[in-house]
């Protein structure tokens, strides 16, 4: 088992349900805990990371700010419609520093991977990492 950025991995964001110029989706892959993807405000958000191949995934840990309940989805296709749900928590509010949680998946492989925030401590949430274990 190893745990890998998802730009290693040639992993891309293709969908985002809100942007802002200073905090794309882009950072969400980069591995870089400082920077970071800021929803818009309103719920839900999403995004989806689309994986150069079919990838092998046992966990996801996301690095985040004010998220309260997330929802993971993935599929198998080359595109990225009819998900499945794979796992959701509820995170716990930690003021003033980033939240770290590992999320276990059922179900091995994925295509692409449905990042959905049903709901956040505030407004506005960001996602600064997400890494893969396989």
């Amino acid at each position: 088992m190893f745990d890998s950025s998802l730009n290693s991995l040639g992993a891309k964001v293709v969908v985002a349900s809100s942007g802002d110029e200073n905090h794309p989706p882009e950072n969400i892959t980069d591995g870089n805990t400082n920077t970071f993807w800021m929803s818009t405000g309103m719920f839900p958000q999403e995004f989806i990371v689309r994986f150069a191949e079919s990838t092998e995934i046992s966990a996801v840990t996301v690095d985040s700010y004010n998220v309260k309940h997330l929802k993971i989805e993935k599929n198998t296709s080359q595109n990225a419609s009819h998900f499945e749900s794979v796992t959701e928590k509820e995170f716990e509010h930690t003021e003033g520093r980033l939240q770290s949680n590992s999320l276990l998946l059922k179900g091995g492989n994925a295509t692409h991977l449905r990042f959905i925030i049903t709901s956040g401590y505030d407004h506005f949430v960001s996602v600064h990492s997400i890494s893969i274990q396989n």
